[in-house]
């Protein structure tokens, strides 16, 4: 029998998922500008050395200066005066597009975005009827229309490739977006309030269908807040409350799930963000664990990185994952000469000094890996 009414039991379920959201951490003596921690004397593998490395940290990008971002340094000199540097406040989405970083900054409530090729930064947080007030992802089409998820409006706002807004999904009451995953003339949006992902036109936002049911059960969910689209057009979906990833294909049928709930690696204790690279790898993110764990499709455990440690490829609560083939280049200097980058994984903390830490997923050349070696063939 349930004791709590219906409108106090959707309070309930809005403060957790919100909660979530923000990692369930609040620290007001944190110091408004923290300084990311000093850069390692040299190059930060995982495995680190002498194993052969797949991973390396690069960068980290946390306010207008990383990355060499310019500022009218000699206008402020003449008027004797210092602009105050605008940083990342709670990131959550990442995207990378045209040589630019996008950042669905929480906190700020707008997009942070940095030109990596011009060296400029900006912030949107758009007006009137496009403006944002609490974004939690932004995902960037190949046309380059920005979709952000906003749980400020419980709608997903669509953008053009020039930061104009365009129009917004979703009627009062018909979701709260939080993520989503852009499939041919499909929008596959995670709803965390109903525990549900919505299938939605792209050009129009028409609802075509949705699949899920809050439970723990085959094919239902509990708190879906982050999804991705896998190279087999299968729809992956973070469960955070049900710690674990559950696929399903486009037409919302289950297929199966990776991970349980525990304390060791290869399973969850707050997963969130999630991407998939061209191999089919799953990318999880785990806001308890400070790291990011790599599986293969089958489900098994292939590497993780990212712990804090206080240096400065530590992770502090990561939201946001996300793997990128087009833009190495902007990141490259920062690479080991000897380091082939195959591809870039941003991955964002809500917390403390470090906000979009970059790493690079690829091989140090004239090392043994053993996945190169062909395989023995079998006695006859």
């Amino acid at each position: 029998m349930n004791i709590l009414s219906p409108l106090f039991s959707r309070c309930i379920i809005a403060v957790m998922a919100a909660a979530m959201l923000a990692g369930c951490v609040s620290n007001p003596n944190q110091p408004a500008q923290a300084k990311a921690a000093e850069a390692p004397a040299g190059p930060v593998f995982y495995p680190p050395l002498p194993n052969s490395p797949r991973i390396q940290y690069l960068t980290t990008i946390a306010s207008e200066r990383d990355l060499a971002v310019r500022k009218d340094s000699f206008a402020d000199f003449i008027v004797g005066e210092e602009k105050e540097v605008q940083r990342l406040t709670q990131p959550y989405g990442i995207a990378l597009y045209g040589g630019k970083l996008y950042v669905a900054d929480t906190g700020a409530g707008g997009l942070a975005i940095f030109d990596l090729t011009q060296q400029r930064f900006s912030f949107v947080t758009g007006t009137g009827a496009g403006r944002i007030k609490r974004p939690i992802n932004i995902r960037i089409d190949a046309d380059g229309t920005r979709y952000v998820t906003d749980t400020g409006r419980d709608q997903v706002l669509v953008y053009d490739r020039d930061d104009r807004f365009v129009k917004a999904f979703g009627v009062e009451g018909q979701f709260r977006p939080v993520d989503l995953a852009i499939a041919g003339s499909r929008l596959y949006v995670a709803d965390i309030l109903h525990h549900q992902i919505q299938v939605l036109e792209k050009d129009t936002g028409k609802l075509l269908f949705k699949f899920g049911k809050a439970g723990s059960g085959e094919g239902e969910l509990f708190h879906p807040t982050n999804i991705a689209l896998g190279p087999d057009g299968d729809i992956y979906v973070v469960e955070t409350s049900n710690f674990r990833v559950q696929r399903f294909t486009a037409e919302g049928k289950p297929v199966r799930t990776y991970g349980t709930v525990g304390s060791t690696v290869g399973s969850f204790a707050r997963p969130k963000g999630i991407a998939m690279d061209k191999a089919g790898r799953l990318l999880v993110g785990d806001a308890a664990f400070q790291n990011v764990q790599i599986f293969d499709n089958s489900g098994k455990l292939l590497m993780y990185f990212g712990q804090t440690d206080g240096s400065s490829d530590g992770l502090n609560l990561p939201a946001g994952v996300t793997v990128d083939y087009d833009n190495i280049a902007a990141f490259r200097r920062f690479a080991e000469p000897k380091f082939n980058i195959d591809y870039l994984i941003l991955v964002a903390s809500q917390f403390g000094p470090n906000k979009i830490d970059i790493f690079a997923f690829g091989k140090l050349r004239d090392m043994d890996y053993p996945e190169d070696k062909p395989a023995a063939r079998p006695v006859s």
